[in-house]
């Protein structure tokens, strides 16, 4: 047991230090760069007719769009990120996966750059409409995310106890083990989306899925396994009332985030921000409950 908890702590240090996280930021950074110059250069390939490939998603549309890109390797550096945080705090690593759902409200924003018609009557298009309510729904995001971690700030951090040490020893084995599963799934969706959006001879696979759905659809839902048995474990160490409320609050907020992916348009919109306020109640609330704990005893 004493050779498996070495082989996982080296493992965990390795794919989840901080010199690994400083790292990979850089190399996250350098790729976004040449994917866009990249983007940018297919762009001008296609607007001068010199390759005509198939593009059902539009991302060759305009160089507005050539934004997306870059935007996307982000969102996974943010990724590798929450299951940074996973071990360290439990608020945090909630937190990261709202300001993923944000990002991705944003790189959907520069996708669709394209469609908007600059017309007297604005609201009067079904594209601009949406534009707009995208761009309220990151600005209100944006604000439940501070008031999230402001809550977060204040908060007084508990002794840590012999059964939280072992909750957070499982915490690093489930991170590892999530590192070269997103790495794998990522891999598999980005080439499994090209072959669809550039290779495919109809449209029909690639109007089963959504551009801005590939991999963080199937990342909400292991997210959503993930905290459930978090959850499940955690009632090894506390039965406090206001911590259960938490913990399971947080897991409604990840379900409807990922429910999400299934809706398009103004509900879409709608839900996301919904579960984010969510998951800034049930902290506030919970910070209030363990306060008036404090004061009884």
């Amino acid at each position: 047991m004493k050779k498996l908890s070495v082989t996982t702590e080296n493992l965990f240090n390795k794919f989840l230090s901080e010199t690994t996280k400083t790292k990979s930021e850089k190399v996250v950074v350098t790729i976004a760069i040449i994917s866009f110059i990249v983007h940018l250069f297919l762009i001008f390939l296609v607007d001068f007719n010199w390759i005509n490939p198939n593009d059902f998603s539009g991302l060759l549309k305009s160089p507005m769009v050539a934004i997306y890109t870059p935007f996307s390797f982000i969102l996974l550096y943010e990724a590798y990120l929450l299951v940074y945080y996973l071990p360290k705090s439990t608020t945090k690593y909630i937190g990261k996966q709202y300001e993923i759902i944000t990002l991705i409200i944003i790189r959907r924003i520069f996708k669709d750059l394209y469609k908007l018609e600059f017309t007297s009557d604005w609201f009067s298009k079904k594209d601009n409409i949406l534009f707009t309510l995208d761009v309220l729904a990151v600005l209100i995001l944006f604000y439940l995310i501070y008031v999230f971690y402001k809550i977060l700030e204040v908060k007084q951090r508990p002794k840590i106890s012999i059964e939280v040490e072992k909750f957070i020893e499982l915490k690093k084995i489930i991170a590892t083990i999530l590192v070269p599963l997103f790495l794998l799934l990522a891999i598999y969706n980005f080439s499994h989306w090209i072959y669809e959006n550039f290779y495919s001879l109809n449209q029909t696979a690639v109007s089963i899925k959504n551009t801005n759905k590939i991999f963080f659809e199937e990342f909400f839902t292991v997210l959503i396994l993930i905290d459930v048995l978090l959850l499940l474990f955690s009632l090894f160490h506390t039965d406090k009332f206001n911590q259960v409320i938490r913990n399971s609050g947080f897991i409604i907020s990840t379900i409807l985030i990922k429910l999400s992916f299934n809706i398009d348009g103004v509900l879409n919109t709608i839900i996301t921000v919904a579960a984010v306020l969510i998951g800034v109640l049930i902290l506030y609330i919970h910070n209030k409950y363990e306060k008036l704990e404090a004061s009884m005893n």
